[in-house]
């Protein structure tokens, strides 16, 4: 008898997993092609000498010594790293500033947070050739024209090897911050107003209920949405490749750019590039695994 009644929940268990399967099945395929198929692809490549996408000979490490041992990647590693730290100087708490001014406004709310998107809404490249010529170093550029009219002299931006990463990252900044900002405001809308009233009637300013509620709340949000924009930043390639071709001097040349000039710019071994690809997917899962740690550390801590 007991047996008869375990029997229909077993059944209705493995129906249930069937179909959690079935709906997971879609996506876990496009997964597999997209992603782990082209990473494993790349990591074999990575092994051997290519002519073109076809595999010659098995090297070993050969093309990773190779592609470590030129100084053009240790140029590419550095400028990386610098595009992620100005990122977090820049572009971090941008989008958490706009959600607090936003999300403060009293009047045309819908309007600001189109507005603060729309950037994000524009083509990539069409952002970057407007950008450039906002920044061109000649006297027809826009910000030369605009800083003429104060008494500077035209200077040349994007061919200063000190403030093209800025630059670039300030230029992805714009076009990103508005997004993101969104999905703080999102997070923000999940605070209880009888905090902030309790906090206004015990006299705290704005900004000491920024510091004691708002952040606070945010802030597991906040650390998943930084090591998504490191992994992002990390990954930035068209905005250097379109502005300064990476120059000037490699000053801007990216790990990914790298990538793409081994594969596309001519040499065409798609070998190195894979090399390069996949060190670029090992430091991105160190990162990862930095971050996984921390966070479960703070999670025992609660």
């Amino acid at each position: 008898m007991a047996q008869s009644k375990t029997q229909p929940k077993g059944h209705a268990k493995l129906r249930g997993n069937i179909g959690s399967w079935l709906i997971m099945l879609p996506g876990l395929l496009l997964m597999t092609f997209f992603v782990w198929e082209p990473l494993l692809e790349s990591i074999q490549m990575s092994l051997y000498r290519t002519r073109n996408v076809e595999l010659e000979n098995f090297v070993g490490l050969d093309n990773f010594v190779s592609v470590i041992g030129k100084d053009d990647f240790l140029q590419a590693l550095l400028n990386t790293f610098s595009y992620t730290l100005w990122s977090l100087v820049i572009g971090f708490v941008l989008p958490i500033f706009l959600a607090m001014i936003i999300g403060e406004t009293t009047r045309a709310k819908g309007f600001f947070r189109t507005a603060v998107y729309l950037p994000n809404m524009l083509p990539g490249l069409a952002v970057i050739i407007l950008w450039s010529a906002f920044f061109s170093g000649s006297e027809s550029g826009v910000l030369n024209i605009l800083l003429k009219r104060l008494g500077v002299p035209a200077q040349s931006y994007l061919t200063n090897s000190k403030w093209v990463i800025p630059i670039i990252i300030s230029i992805a900044t714009w076009k990103g911050a508005g997004a993101t900002a969104l999905i703080y405001m999102a997070g923000m809308a999940g605070i209880s107003p009888e905090l902030y009233e309790a906090a206004a009637i015990d006299g705290a300013s704005v900004w000491k209920r920024v510091i004691h509620i708002t952040l606070p709340a945010i802030s597991k949000l906040a650390a998943t949405l930084l090591i998504l924009q490191i992994i992002s930043v990390f990954q930035i390639m068209y905005e250097p490749m379109v502005l300064t071709k990476g120059g000037p001097d490699n000053a801007s040349l990216s790990l990914m750019q790298l990538m793409w000039q081994y594969a596309f710019g001519g040499a065409m071994n798609y070998g190195k590039a894979s090399a390069v690809a996949v060190i670029v997917t090992l430091i991105l899962l160190v990162m990862t695994a930095i971050y996984s740690y921390f966070n479960r550390k703070e999670s025992d801590w609660d």
